[in-house]
């Protein structure tokens, strides 16, 4: 990654989720297709911004079948530029939260060197990392198995708001779970809350 980004090891409650939908896996060669976000404070969701980028190059019928983008749903979207430019401005300097979050880094990495000669440096939170430690059960991390396991809606996933949505919540869940481990803890310790 080229940014100063770090990775935290904390657990905020006013934050921004990102999710991005992309042509592939190589922030290198591929293009974003789509940018989502939702701003959390105080552990409640208080905006969204969610756009269809226009990526002016091929979009296989893998990405189509995977996200339900298609190329036709793109022509009458903005460029990456001006899409960008308006979601750096709404996700501001907030920490981020992701699930493998990093992808979504290095793809936001790339294109705000390529357009604004400047890195995406927020810090970040990934709720990947948070999943292997708290559910060593699970035989897979991802997000819609992690959704799946807590019970939550997992229908229209891999649209990037939804994704936003489902990420939140499982963080919300990570974040209960977290609590009570702090206060197990401290209740073992013989100290008053």
């Amino acid at each position: 990654m080229a940014g100063k980004e770090q990775s935290l090891k904390k657990y905020p409650e006013s934050y921004t989720v990102l999710d991005i939908e992309t042509t592939g896996f190589s922030s290198q060669k591929d293009s974003i297709i789509e940018l989502s976000a939702i701003r959390v404070v105080d552990n409640k969701v208080t905006e969204e911004f969610s756009e269809l980028v226009n990526p002016e190059c091929y979009v296989s019928s893998y990405i189509t079948k995977l996200t339900g983008i298609s190329l036709q749903m793109l022509y009458s979207a903005q460029k990456t530029p001006v899409v960008l430019e308006n979601f750096i401005e709404f996700v501001s300097d907030d920490i981020i939260i992701g699930h493998n979050v990093t992808f979504d880094i290095n793809f936001l990495n790339r294109n705000k060197q390529l357009y604004f000669n400047s890195g995406f440096d927020n810090d970040y939170v990934d709720t990947l990392k948070i999943a292997r430690k708290f559910l060593p059960q699970l035989k897979s991390h991802k997000l819609g198995v992690i959704a799946q396991y807590f019970n939550f809606n997992t229908d229209g996933m891999h649209r990037g708001l939804k994704d936003c949505i489902v990420t939140n919540l499982c963080y919300q869940k990570f974040l209960q779970i977290y609590k009570e481990q702090q206060m197990i803890q401290t209740n073992a310790l013989g100290l008053k809350l």
